[in-house]
Order: structure tokens, then sequence, then C-alpha cells
């Protein structure tokens, strides 16, 4: 019994992946709002009554390709700050981990780009409140650094949400460049070294922010 249990709960978590899945390539080139439930069990080859064994509804399916997008790299991250090495060292590990993220999860990054601001209120809720505890997590790591010493819960929160927004928007501007230059949307004429380009604007951009924590209590 056990046995036959294990099975079905396995092919249960495989056809939810694979909505997941389908639903993720067909957001390519629409948004949550506009995609019906027909045509991501139509791609997985099952009922559309099927889909709500594994989902209550398309704003749920949403909320869990938030939390594909975005759970690993919190760990990543937050692991890099909290390491005991130079900032600019973090910097560079940090945006490292990013630009692969954004090569090898890009639709992952186009949806979280697009439905951020979109018409789905649960996915948003869920994108902010992933982005919430992604500051929440990096303000823990920043408070363990000596370069936070001296500074309140706060004022480790205001700047650990600086990290974040430039770590989200160097994400999207990545996946624009790396999409022009393989011919995504952009069709293939993007500029050469664009990419390069959006690398070396986060670096100096996070480099600023870190001038400016080492001298914020010099008032």
């Amino acid at each position: 019994m056990s046995h036959t249990l294990g099975v079905r709960q396995a092919q249960k978590q495989k056809t939810r992946q694979a909505l997941l899945d389908a639903a993720l390539g067909l957001l390519a080139d629409q948004s949550l709002s506009s995609l019906g439930l027909r045509e991501v069990t139509r791609v997985v080859g099952i009922a559309p009554t099927a889909f709500y064994r594994h989902f209550r509804d398309m704003g749920e399916l949403g909320v869990a390709l938030v939390e594909e997008a975005l759970g690993s790299l919190h760990a990543m991250v937050r692991a890099i700050l909290a390491e005991q090495e130079l900032a600019e060292e973090r910097i560079d590990r940090a945006i490292a981990v990013v630009e692969r993220h954004v090569r090898q999860h890009p639709l992952h990054i186009r949806f979280m780009a697009r439905e951020r601001h979109g018409g789905v209120r649960a996915v948003r809720q869920a994108i902010a409140g992933e982005l919430d505890r992604f500051a929440e997590e990096v303000a823990e790591a920043l408070t363990a650094q000596p370069e936070s010493e001296g500074w309140r819960p706060d004022e480790v929160r205001m700047l650990a949400e600086l990290y974040v927004d430039r770590l989200v928007t160097t994400a999207t501007a990545l996946l624009d460049a790396v999409e022009d230059a393989e011919g995504g949307e952009g069709g293939g004429d993007g500029e050469p070294g664009a990419a390069e380009r959006v690398v070396r604007t986060a670096r100096r951009q996070l480099r600023l922010i870190t001038i400016g924590q080492r001298h914020w209590l010099d008032g």
C-alpha cells in the first residue's frame, strides 16, 4: 500500500511540475492574466478538470512560479554576503551568481519582471513578499559584517533593500541584454558586450552603496 501511495504521489508531483513548466513556457510571450488553464492543460496533455488537483486557480500556479524563480537565489546571495571577505569580493561574487541565475532561468526572470506590476494580485503580492524576505535575509547577513557595527536595525534594513533592488534591476537588465544578443525578444540585433556593460554598471552601483555604508556614521 505504501509503495502504491508513493508512486501516486510521485506521479502527482510530476504532473504538477509539468503544469508549471508548461505555463512558464507559454508565459514567455504573454501575461499571466491572459493565460487560460485550458492552454496549460493542453500542453501537458491532461483534462482541464485535472488542473484543480494541483492548483486552485492560475493565481496559485503563478505564486508557485514566483517561489521557483527566487527561492534558490535567496540562499546563494545570503551565503556570499555572510562571508568575511572584502566587500568588493562579495559584490563580484553576488553579481556573478545573479548573472548565472539569469542565464540558467531566463523564463523565470522574464515572468518576474512582467508580473511584478502585473494584473494578478496574488502574484504581485507573492513577488513583493519574496523580495521582502530577500531583503530580510540580506539584512541578517549584513548585520554580521564589521562595516555594519553601530548601525540601527532599520538602517541595515534600508541598506539591504538597496542591495536587493540593485540585484533585481541588474537581473532584468541582464536578461534583456542576453535575449538581444541571442536573438530573443530583441531580435538578435543587440550590441555586442551589452551583458558585460550591465555587469560593470552593477559593480559600480553596488560599490557606490558600499562606500556610502563605510561613511554612514561619519557624521
